[in-house]
């Protein structure tokens, strides 16, 4: 990888505050988005603007993605003027939960240009972007492993799982899938403490001191459900997003999610009922519905 100007494309919640942690380590960095405000900010805060994804790939040998799906990444990567068409760029990182078979796709067709692809999805919210906390899973060829884990470092700790295109992906959906059961699961339990006359609180403390403990006690229900505030930060739509293209894949390797179903069942609904831009911990907020109950500290 080129140590020179980086490029960014997607600079939204979660690429952002990446963005803002290579420019903090000195990184020089050019930036694109459709936001201009987004790249306002970051062009406040020390980075370069371009016009336009094909110009990020003209001025950056490694340019980083984070973007909100697959087709949007497939688009920017290979669609017209996209960061294949750039001059410069020799390497792309994709920060996407993209899924395995769209970037097995876009890596293929990269090898065919002589363009590396590094897969590095991500998990830990925004919190965890903004400091440096995150979980990365990468696939990437053996000759530049070392190049890109000490270009990722900056945003958290890393988790090589292979050369194969796909294999992060496949790592980030079942940690997805994950996390919105514990979410989907943890609502229904203390749905049922609370409509039989235990605090809510009690309850996620009695779980996260006890064999029931899970992100979602732990974490989220602490900070946007308890609260009332309903803000963790991850989006409904791409919730849903991410379990039904694990579901997808799973199908396709004949793996059964019966349980998972339930979980994208339960994130369509909430989708339905509070819209794809709703906070995901909303899901607490469709059994309270139906259980006649509010969940709160």
């Amino acid at each position: 990888m080129n140590a020179g100007v980086l490029g960014f494309v997607g600079i939204g919640r979660m690429g952002g505050p990446m963005c803002r942690r290579l420019l903090e380590a000195g990184h020089a960095v050019c930036v694109f988005d459709t936001d201009a405000g987004a790249v306002d900010a970051l062009v406040a805060a020390g980075a370069e603007r371009a016009a336009s994804v094909a110009e990020v790939a003209s001025r950056a040998a490694t340019v980083l993605v984070s973007l909100p799906t697959p087709a949007i990444v497939e688009t920017v990567v290979l669609g017209p003027g996209g960061l294949a068409s750039g001059g410069v760029v020799k390497t792309i990182v994709d920060l996407s939960t993209s899924g395995p078979a769209a970037s097995t796709r876009v890596a293929t067709a990269l090898a065919a240009q002589g363009i590396a692809w590094v897969e590095a999805p991500v998990s830990g919210g925004v919190k965890g972007a903004r400091e440096g906390t995150l979980a990365l899973m990468i696939a990437c060829p053996q000759a530049i492993r070392a190049d890109a884990e000490a270009l990722l470092g900056h945003f958290g700790r890393i988790f090589y799982c292979g050369e194969k295109p796909g294999l992060a992906q496949t790592a980030k959906l079942a940690n997805n899938l994950m996390g919105a059961a514990a979410l989907a699961i943890t609502s229904e339990a203390v749905a049922f403490g609370v409509k039989a006359g235990v605090d809510a609180k009690v309850l996620i403390d009695i779980f996260n001191a006890g064999s029931g403990m899970n992100t979602a006690s732990r974490d989220k229900f602490p900070r946007s459900v308890l609260t009332r505030t309903f803000d963790f930060g991850f989006a409904t739509g791409l919730s849903h997003k991410d379990v039904r293209l694990c579901l997808e894949e799973a199908d396709a390797l004949g793996v059964p999610m019966v349980v998972g179903a339930a979980v994208r069942q339960m994130l369509s609904i909430t989708m339905a009922r509070f819209g794809a831009d709703s906070d995901f911990t909303s899901i607490a907020k469709v059994v309270e519905e139906w259980a006649g109950v509010e969940i709160k500290g």
